[in-house]
């Protein structure tokens, strides 16, 4: 992004200061510390108020904080430093793809996901998916892919959380003030702002663009609160995951056939098509249309769309399958077909699925029916998602499907925590974060004196207690308490910490631990050996059965035998994510196997030497080795799922009794709790590179990117 291109909205900076502008409407710093420290070296307070969004707070910083900095030599030193780190990661033309793959350079990889989660302040994102695709797009930054995001704005983005006096979540929709975000309209190979438009029933409704740089890549996203449109067709784009499924619809068509011709308008001609979820499939339909209007046929341009397109199913929850009424398919696709040269039902069996309430348009099967590459998100979810689609390949035994997996990985910058990069930086020598991705570059953890990593996880720990403090006093004030009302407990330090932060969807049992009360309460209030849970997660807004379980957690919070003991934390994001998985001991995850697809939020967490207490299920299945983390209950399949609770909350109390809790509170002479600081040391060991998205990313690379862009 030129610097040219900024909005016109700031005051003059000091000359000698004036790059943090330009460095604000790059989301780079977003996983770089060294460059958010900047703007909260200016002003602390401000940095905390404004949500770590760094446009907001040049727009509200006063002159005189920024003219002080000017001349502080301390602050000059530390922006210098980060401005020659940034121009040094823009400038650079040898990085892992140019190496690797030179000669495929000048092949973009459109990559089209529903949700982006990049950082707190850009609250566009609801859960794993989004986080998924926000790393995803850093760490194509990191590696120098030829690659750029497509994906929706959401003027309302997702809603905030709040918990009221009952424990019942609300949910409060804020507009987004697009002058305090990174954004500037996208612009066509002429230099005009990008205006696409899509036919709905009825009308046509007209799609602006915003670009968001993510490093070296571009992120666009699209926006329908636009002039041209009739009101309602404004808030087309306006909330992320609302509305109806007439809503979704004309959402998909947006996202599928709007980003495939964003992407023309602005002279983009991918050579791989990669959909993230079904959520964006229709883009193989305007790519077929597109190929019929130049004379192919249907059959022939369906062949060669496939070829170079890739799919990624994340879930083996039948409700996360996107499948519509055929009669709705009707009211949107009914002058669409023609152009394809086929009729109505050669049109709906190209997505035909048999449910049990009648026949639907499945975006899973058109996303499968019109990509040659296909896979699930982790080795597991690979032969379930192979079970669950077989029927489109009748003729093949259930291990033949062609859906292969690669399993998730997060994005290293991102979710390390700062003192835990710079232990790593002393341990690990240098060039370690080029290389985080190899094994070999991780094995001296091991030799790692436990006094240097206990400090640092010791600190942390300092850290998370004073923020879930500060939480608890803001949702004390919103309610109408005084500061100095009590508050009904604090985080201990010095005590065990579990955490739990995920979307509370019911298949990830956030309440399975309260199965057996006086069990657990018997853990929590043993003074010689004290035990704290921290929660956060929200639920969909429409989801009661989700909103129940945050009731439940809000509740055993209250208990008076368990007060100071369960803690939820408000308005759960990126931000509390972060918080957690840096700083807790535990991380506890017991979804219903096998309905967790993957997971990511225990890789950050091990990441960050906090080792996993988890269901084998997702990831954990393949990263669990019996030193790194504890394993709730069994592989096997399940028929009674109420036995299946029973089992695995059985499993993890004993854990908890009889290995977990032992290991943390048995100290040597020294008070350091050796046997537990070789589980958090293997847990990095072996997560750190296995689990990095540049694990992950590279195995795109060569497994799907490339191929599919051909000769």
């Amino acid at each position: 992004m030129n610097v040219t291109e900024l909005p016109t909205l700031f005051a003059p900076l000091p000359n000698r200061i004036s790059r943090l502008y330009e460095l604000a409407y790059n989301l780079w710093w977003s996983w770089h510390p060294e460059a958010q420290a900047l703007y909260q070296a200016i002003d602390p307070t401000l940095w905390e108020r404004t949500g770590h969004n760094p446009v907001r707070f040049l727009r509200e910083v006063t002159l005189a904080g920024l003219e002080a900095k000017s001349t502080d030599p301390l602050f000059l030193a530390q922006y210098d430093r980060v401005l020659i780190e940034f121009d040094l990661y823009l400038s650079d033309d040898q990085t892992w793809f140019d190496r690797a793959h030179p000669e495929r350079k000048n092949q973009p990889i459109a990559y089209f996901s529903a949700e982006f989660g990049i950082h707190e302040s850009l609250p566009i994102y609801s859960g794993g998916l989004g986080i998924l695709s926000g790393d995803h797009c850093k760490e194509a930054s990191d590696l120098g892919l030829p690659f750029v995001g497509v994906g929706f704005l959401y003027p309302q983005g997702y809603f905030r959380q709040f918990i009221n006096s009952e424990g019942t979540q609300e949910a409060l929709y804020e507009r987004l003030n697009f002058a305090e975000l990174p954004a500037v309209p996208a612009r066509t190979i002429n230099g005009d702002e990008v205006l696409v438009s899509v036919d709905l029933p009825g009308r046509t409704v007209h799609v602006k663009v915003w670009r968001f740089q993510v490093g070296r890549i571009p992120l666009l996203l699209m926006d329908t609160d636009v002039a041209q449109n009739a009101p309602e067709d404004r808030e087309l784009s306006a909330r992320l995951y609302g509305g109806d499924q007439s809503l979704r619809v004309a959402q998909e068509i947006i996202l599928g056939i709007g980003g495939v011709r964003v992407l023309r308008a602005m002279g983009i001609s991918p050579a791989v098509w990669h959909m993230n979820e079904g959520h964006s499939a229709f883009l193989g339909l305007e790519l077929l249309r597109e190929r019929v209007g130049r004379g192919e046929s249907l059959e022939h341009a369906a062949a060669e769309i496939s070829k170079h397109a890739v799919f990624t199913t994340h879930t083996p929850v039948p409700a996360g399958n996107d499948a519509f009424p055929l009669d709705l398919m009707d009211r949107f696709f009914s002058g669409f077909w023609p152009q394809l040269g086929i009729d109505r039902d050669t049109f709906m069996n190209i997505a035909l699925q048999q449910q049990s309430w009648g026949a639907t348009f499945s975006m899973t099967v058109l996303a499968l029916r019109l990509s040659a590459y296909h896979n699930g998100v982790s080795e597991l979810h690979g032969a379930v998602a192979r079970q669950m689609w077989q029927f489109l390949w009748p003729d093949r035994a259930v291990d033949e499907v062609p859906i292969g997996h690669v399993t998730n990985g997060v994005h290293t910058g991102t979710w390390l925590a700062p003192t835990m990069a710079a232990m790593f930086d002393a341990v690990l020598g240098p060039g370690w974060r080029e290389r985080l991705d190899e094994p070999e570059t991780w094995t001296r953890i091991s030799a790692m004196p436990d006094e240097v990593l206990w400090s640092v996880h010791t600190g942390l720990k300092h850290e998370l207690a004073k923020f879930v403090r500060e939480r608890a006093w803001q949702r004390q004030r919103r309610l109408g308490y005084h500061r100095d009302d009590a508050i009904s407990g604090d985080i201990n330090p010095n005590a065990l910490l579990i955490g739990f932060a995920r979307r509370f969807a019911t298949y990830k049992r956030a309440t399975l631990i309260f199965r057996d009360l006086p069990r657990l309460k018997r853990l929590l209030n043993n003074p010689e050996r004290p035990m704290q849970i921290i929660f956060a997660g929200k639920s969909h807004p429409a989801d009661e059965p989700g909103k129940s379980f945050i009731r439940d957690v809000y509740n055993m919070a209250r208990d008076p035998e368990l007060q100071g003991k369960i803690f939820f934390v408000e308005e759960y994001d990126i931000n509390v994510g972060r918080q957690l998985v840096q700083s807790v001991d535990v991380w506890l995850n017991n979804p219903r196997r096998p309905l967790e697809a993957s997971g990511t939020s225990g890789e950050k967490a091990s990441l960050n030497g906090v080792p996993n207490l988890s269901v084998l299920d997702g990831w954990w299945r393949e990263a669990y080795n019996g030193k790194n983390g504890w394993a709730i209950g069994r592989e096997e399949a399940y028929e009674d799922l109420e036995q299946q609770d029973v089992d695995d909350a059985e499993s993890l109390y004993s854990l908890l009794e009889t290995d977990v809790i032992p290991r943390f509170y048995n100290r040597g002479a020294d008070a350091l709790p050796h046997e537990w600081i070789s589980v958090m040391k293997e847990a990095i060991r072996t997560v750190a590179p296995e689990f990095s998205f540049r694990r992950m990313l590279k195995e795109y690379v060569e497994k799907y990117y490339v191929p599919a862009m051909g000769d």
